[in-house]
């Protein structure tokens, strides 16, 4: 079940002129999902959501990682605020390999 939640299962047709929204990656079921690495945050196999109220969350089970941000403040692009890619590259930084 979790594999088939975390699967992107949008074909081309439906991503086309959607890259602002998903980037590289795409729709699961009910969750978004990474296809790709677009920049330090996103990686194959990551999934989770950014909210338009100010909120990302995601999991990385390559890393075991669990990131979750709240803020008070909406979203006023389809872009992410600044502060959500801060906290994921923080995120990313911290991990001690």
């Amino acid at each position: 079940a979790v594999e088939l939640m975390t699967t992107d299962h949008l074909t081309p047709a439906q991503k086309a002129g959607s890259e602002l929204f998903l980037g590289s990656g795409g729709w699961g079921f009910g969750i978004a999902v990474d296809g790709g690495r677009d920049d330090l945050a996103t990686r194959p196999g990551r999934f989770g959501w950014a909210g338009g109220l100010g909120t990302t969350a995601a999991a990385d089970p390559s890393e075991g990682l669990v990131g979750v941000l709240f803020t008070q403040a909406a979203m006023t692009s389809p872009r992410p605020p600044r502060v959500f890619q801060d906290f994921w590259t923080t995120v990313y930084a911290a991990i001690d390999d």
